[in-house]
């Protein structure tokens, strides 16, 4: 089969979704002074009284003279509902009260590492940094690496992690039991209760 050199094939066209015409008075952003589009609007002051149904033109007066914005609040209501504020400073709050509801601390995994030959006094101690990390609400992973003829005693590693589990047994409960990972690592996760 002969194909033209690539030059002289036409591309197919490419087709697009039509493109919607995006301004600051989406749906998901509140009309502000010259964006309000009907009058007359309800008034509600920055002090939160009640001014009535006024021309938006009179709105924005009484706003600019308070040094505020003009903002929709109830664009869906007749006539809609326009409140004078700092619209600056309100953003700012929304954003504060949106981050305040997501949460601190997001638990993290902290490693705590091992060896066979490991001594119990260093056990102990390591054991206490574990329980400090558990303490500020994070994950850790207990590790226990082999090497050369280490490899031939999974089982002191096993007794180990099966001790650290049974000594954090009244701040933290196992996520993931104890098991080889690749060749070389055995471990185990633990979360704060």
């Amino acid at each position: 089969m002969f194909l033209a050199p690539q030059s002289d094939r036409k591309a197919p066209p490419i087709r697009r979704p039509p493109r919607e015409d995006r301004t600051a008075t989406d749906k998901d952003a509140q009309r502000i002074n010259e964006q309000i589009r009907l009058s007359p609007v309800r008034v509600v002051d920055q002090n939160g009284e009640m001014l009535g149904v006024i021309p938006t033109e009179q709105a924005m007066e009484t706003a600019r003279a308070a040094g505020m914005d003009l903002v929709e609040v109830a664009p869906n209501e007749r006539p809609p509902v326009c409140r004078i504020m700092d619209y600056g400073k309100f953003k700012y709050q929304q954003k504060k009260r949106s981050q305040k509801g997501k949460g601190g601390h997001h638990g993290q995994i902290k490693e705590v590492r091992l060896r066979p030959k490991t001594g119990d006094h260093d056990i102990e101690f390591k054991m206490k940094k574990a329980r400090e990390f558990l303490g500020h609400r994070d994950k850790v992973k207990v590790n226990i690496l082999f090497r050369g003829r280490e490899n031939a005693h999974h089982e002191r590693g096993r007794e180990i992690l099966f001790k650290v589990i049974e000594d954090m047994d009244d701040i933290a409960k196992v996520e993931k039991p104890p098991g080889m990972e690749g060749g070389r690592i055995m471990s185990t996760v633990l979360a704060p209760k």
